[in-house]
């Protein structure tokens, strides 16, 4: 069994990652970490049953890490957060699945720098759901053939969404930038704003929504929208926990869902 520890385990995502962490076959809670209910049982926390693994306040994460093994953290925080925990994790030689979003380019940088130089394997994805990334090939695909198309990045939310727009908008824009040989973004729009060749970006915030997004294609008398609907948070843990799986036994290095997935 690999040993996987979890940060933010409190939290909605943590408490769902941990309940697939347990569904699997090869993984096993060795860790948790969180702010608050520390020295609590965290199947207690998670509702899921007594599991005899305490959650563990952050400032005690070498420690922990090193006395339960670890193999592989999970972290699905905030960017402050992770910015501090990531490199710690690295520096005690374990793997890291990072699903964090807003990090600013120094910050995922710098974490970046962390996997390298401490010689484990890590990845860092706006978006783990199976469906988004098979929607991100579909996108690349579709730009090879609509790159003279106005294109628009449009996301949904919930409410409580701290970061906008969100990252897997960003990585949209980013794949279909990629394969148009760059291209600006403007993010909104307002007062006189005349559209030229730019790849618009847009985040709506409302609601419970978990996470919607579409890619607009518009042409002259047609226009192709690809989209895709996360209906639980369900697809983002379940495919973290394929992540985890994946990079315990992975060599050192960056890597990402594509290569998770074989796409």
């Amino acid at each position: 069994m690999i040993n996987v520890a979890v940060t933010g385990a409190s939290g909605k995502m943590g408490r769902l990652i941990i309940d697939n962490i347990l569904r699997s076959e090869e993984l096993h809670l060795s860790a948790a970490f969180d702010l608050v209910n520390i020295g609590m049982d965290v199947g207690e926390v998670a509702q899921t049953g007594k599991l005899n693994v305490p959650v563990s306040d952050v400032a005690d994460m070498e420690s922990v890490l090193k006395d339960t093994d670890t193999r592989v953290l999970i972290d699905f925080t905030i960017a402050g957060a992770t910015i501090i925990n990531a490199p710690r994790a690295a520096a005690c030689g374990v793997n890291l699945v990072i699903g964090t979003t807003g990090f600013t380019p120094q910050q995922k940088k710098t974490i970046e720098d962390s996997i390298i130089s401490n010689n484990v394997a890590g990845i860092i994805s706006p978006n783990y759901s199976v469906g988004v990334n098979v929607f991100f090939r579909i996108l690349r695909e579709a730009a090879k053939y609509l790159g003279d198309a106005d294109i628009e990045v449009i996301e949904a939310h919930h409410n409580q969404k701290k970061d906008a727009p969100s990252g897997t908008a960003k990585g949209a824009a980013e794949v279909i930038s990629e394969v148009l040989g760059g291209k600006e973004y403007v993010y909104g729009r307002e007062g006189l704003a005349p559209r030229g060749k730019e790849i618009g970006i847009h985040a709506v915030r409302g609601g419970d929504i978990v996470g919607d997004h579409t890619v607009l294609f518009a042409g002259d008398g047609e226009r192709i929208e690809i989209k895709h609907q996360a209906h639980s948070r369900q697809a983002f843990a379940g495919g973290a926990v394929k992540a985890a799986e994946w990079i315990a036994k992975a060599e050192p290095g960056l890597y990402t869902m594509q290569d998770i997935l074989g796409l």
